[in-house]
């Protein structure tokens, strides 16, 4: 019985909080261990849609615990309102079913205001972030100035990091233009909000490290997606934390082996949000077409992605990078109806061949993509939870995207529905 981790293999939003609830239906911990509140899923249960950004998928279903460890950046109000939101859904969640890192770093109202200020300014890159406040506490995190859950446990030293922390910023407001933060304001805030937080803080590691010795199923539930890695994803356009599978370990405090499986998700075509190259982009019919059949737009922001062609020389990159063991193929039935498919293997960059997407800028900006075509079908893959549902060219699509990515495909998704799936590899008992 293997501990899975899931992770998105593309840009980010391939349908990953379907996956994960279909898994944690089996699983006794799920566990985010990166990211914050800017990624969002959104669950279909029994006709019942919950949308979440920062809680685990598990903390839906009864007997499942979850987790948000240390890797994860916490907004402190973006959580208890999101609890609140839960729990007016009928959701009990509680410190019995809900345990975050006491050592996690929280995202500040003064780390909002700086991304917006960044954003907004006419000076440097402009990365076409949330606005969340997740980059800026990263840099704080790695600077070793930001508050963590348990600070604000105790308040006879809060005051004296929340001065060291507003030396940073409030020097970068200034050069933004900004006013200085008010720390008497900013400590009466945290000390409001600080005994329901802290209801939560847990030391994680332990309480994994028990689940674990117990036999528990754990599940990683991952954010983003490999693409938007600080280290390997298409830089500076990238998310402010490590996205591949191997930030499950460092970002739950449980050793690299706890990890025995890992599932990659993959969308039937390719979508981005925000800024960044995109080589297999459709800004034409059948890019609208895709982004209104597949209802793309951000859990989170509502913002239209960007859609094309399946990337498969991209994918596979990002699959060896990640150590992915099988993939989810999900939305397939967006293309249904589609007569010629296109799938990228390559990419033509200055008369030169390439197999990779290349490390610099400039390469994947005058990426071209080489296309093989193949042909759609006319029948429908939609809800279909076996192989022989779906028509001939579906199954043919299917099997050669398996071949170009190199990894198996362990099941295909065929609706938003959490039981609309074909299984071929169950990844908890691989």
């Amino acid at each position: 019985m293997a501990d899975v981790a899931v992770i998105g293999a593309q840009w980010g939003d391939e349908g990953k909080g379907k996956i994960v609830d279909w898994l944690s239906a089996r699983a006794d911990v799920v566990v985010r261990f990166q990211g914050g509140h800017n990624a969002g899923h959104t669950l279909v249960i029994d006709g019942k849609t919950y949308k979440l950004s920062l809680l685990p998928s598990g903390v839906v279903r009864k007997g499942c615990v979850g987790v948000i460890g240390s890797g994860v950046v916490v907004d402190p109000f973006a959580l208890l309102a999101e609890i609140e939101r839960v729990r007016a859904q009928g959701v009990e969640i509680t410190p019995k079913n809900l345990m975050i890192a006491e050592n996690a770093s929280l995202i500040l109202p003064i780390h909002q205001e700086l991304d917006q200020m960044r954003e907004t300014s006419n000076d440097g890159v402009k990365i076409g972030t949330t606005k969340r406040g997740i980059g800026p506490t990263y840099e704080d995190k790695t600077g070793r100035r930001a508050l963590r859950l348990v600070d604000l446990a105790d308040p006879k030293t809060l005051p004296a990091k929340i001065d060291n922390l507003l030396g940073h910023h409030n020097a970068l407001r200034r050069g933004l233009g900004g006013a200085d933060v008010d720390a008497e304001a900013l400590l009466k805030t945290l000390l409001e909000i600080a005994p329901k937080a802290t209801a939560f803080a847990r030391p994680v590691w332990r309480e994994l490290d028990r689940a674990r010795k117990e036999g528990k199923r754990i599940l990683f539930e991952g954010a983003q997606g490999v693409l938007l890695d600080v280290d390997h994803g298409t830089y500076p356009y990238v998310t402010s934390s490590n996205t591949v599978a191997g930030q499950a370990a460092t970002g739950s405090g449980l050793g690299p082996r706890a990890i025995g499986y890992v599932l990659g998700i993959v969308k039937a075509y390719t979508t981005r949000v925000g800024e960044g190259p995109f080589p297999t982009e459709l800004d034409d019919e059948t890019g609208r077409r895709l982004g209104e059949r597949g209802r793309e737009f951000g859990t989170v922001t509502g913002r239209q992605r960007r859609c094309g062609w399946f990337d498969a020389a991209l994918v596979r990159q990002s699959l060896k990078i990640a150590g992915v063991d099988g993939i989810a193929l999900t939305k397939l039935d967006v293309l249904d109806g589609m007569k010629e498919l296109k799938v990228c293997v390559g990419y033509r960059i200055g008369g030169e061949d390439f197999d990779y997407l290349p490390a610099s800028a400039g390469d994947q900006a005058a990426a071209e993509p080489v296309y093989e075509t193949m042909k759609g079908w006319a029948g429908s893959t939609e809800k279909a939870r076996s192989w022989a549902e779906l028509p001939a060219e579906a199954v043919k699509y299917v099997r050669r995207i398996e071949e170009l990515i190199e990894t198996p495909v362990a099941l295909v998704s065929t609706s938003p529905e959490r039981d609309d799936v074909i299984l071929m590899r169950d990844p908890f008992q691989d």
